[in-house]
């Protein structure tokens, strides 16, 4: 079970009514992307085998699912940090991440100002 009390210590600019969005948000994000890694995995249907793949396509979609395996891998991570009572803290700075970042990237794991630093330096 969630200790709520906890999470609103670490983070207190984050209401009950948000954590529950922004969990709810993060369950609907992980079945998305279940859902697309098992469409990806599929065996390809028989007008699919028709229509031959071109080297390209087959290339995009190596790297969809790629991407799709990185976002739920860091979906998965910030549902665990909700559980743990540690969603909601820059893993840089350890200061609050900010709402509205949060609201709209609900597994962000930096604020703002450390994620800009961390692009800035690749």
């Amino acid at each position: 079970m969630v200790n709520h009390q906890t999470i609103g210590d670490r983070a207190a600019h984050l209401s009950p009514e948000d954590l529950a969005a922004l969990r709810e948000n993060l369950h609907e994000q992980r079945l998305f992307r279940q859902e697309q890694l098992r469409q990806i995995a599929a065996p390809p249907r028989a007008e699919d085998l028709l229509r031959r793949r071109s080297a390209a396509q087959a290339e995009v979609q190596v790297k969809v699912a790629a991407s799709a395996r990185m976002v739920l891998a860091d979906v998965e991570a910030a549902l665990r940090r909700i559980a743990e009572g540690r969603y909601g803290t820059c893993h840089l700075c350890r200061r609050p991440v900010e709402r509205d970042r949060l609201m709209i990237v609900p597994q962000a794991r930096y604020c703002a100002r450390c994620q800009q630093v961390r692009e800035a330096g690749r």
